[in-house]
């Protein structure tokens, strides 16, 4: 195998494409916290449908609603890294939204082939 196996944590961030943190989009300023703490990854994705605690179906069918449509944030690195970011979530996440965490098995390519000593072999 040419990738590196890792044990990491996948965190969730569930938010509302309309959240705001310091007057700008709470998804743009996640990611800038991501990086700013050198996290391994962090990916947004738009949802096409959902709903969360009210209830109130977000669609992009629904014109009105089209612009707050439900957003994941997805961010991968170490369970220590990950644990790092939660206080500052906490202060961010201020209009409601959720955050799961899970256990992931992970390779990890690097576009460099590993070395067998690398691997533990």
């Amino acid at each position: 195998m040419h990738g590196k196996k890792l044990d990491l944590k996948l965190m969730r961030i569930y938010v509302d494409e309309a959240d705001k943190h310091d007057h700008r989009p709470l998804y743009t300023a996640i990611l800038d916290l991501c990086r700013s703490h050198h996290v391994m990854g962090a990916t947004v994705f738009k949802a096409v449908a959902g709903y969360a605690n009210s209830g109130t179906l977000h669609s992009d069918r629904l014109l009105r609603l089209a612009i707050d449509l439900p957003l994941v944030v997805e961010v991968v690195d170490r369970e220590e890294k990950i644990a790092e970011l939660l206080p500052a979530l906490d202060e961010m996440i201020t209009h409601g939204g959720l955050i799961t965490l899970e256990a992931l098995k992970a390779i990890r390519y690097t576009g460099h082939p590993v070395e067998r000593s690398e691997e533990g072999e």
